[in-house]
């Protein structure tokens, strides 16, 4: 099994800053990408910024330039720094790992989600 765990949510004004981390443990052989999703109520879940093992990125366009998406492989731990926040970033943020065990093929692993909340 991989575990997911995420941190660094909270609440913070327009304009403002936060880190989010996301860690990846268990029975990991490789790891293929890492990202983050969210979920604004009544929404949908949408991609945010995604990081592939060999370190291609991609960001949702409403986020470009505002955030970074960044990981640590031998922590097996993906960041997303998130500058310039805004009211509508407002969302539970969920962490991705696509990844496989041994002699399994790869599987999605996601975390229990983070809130986030940007006052205006």
């Amino acid at each position: 099994q991989v575990q997911v765990v995420e941190s660094g949510g909270g609440l913070v004004q327009a304009g403002g800053s936060l880190r989010l981390s996301c860690a990846a443990s268990g029975r990991i052989f490789t790891i293929n990408a890492m990202g983050w999703y969210r979920r604004a109520p009544g929404n949908q879940r949408e991609l945010v910024a995604i990081i592939t093992s060999g370190g291609s990125t991609n960001y949702a366009d409403s986020v470009k330039g505002r955030f970074t998406i960044s990981k640590d492989d031998a922590k097996n731990t993906v960041y997303l720094q998130m500058n310039s926040l805004k009211p509508e970033d407002t969302a539970v943020y969920y962490c991705y790992v696509g990844a496989r065990e041994r002699m399994r093929p790869v599987n999605d692993y996601w975390g229990q989600g983070t809130q986030v909340t940007v006052s205006s």
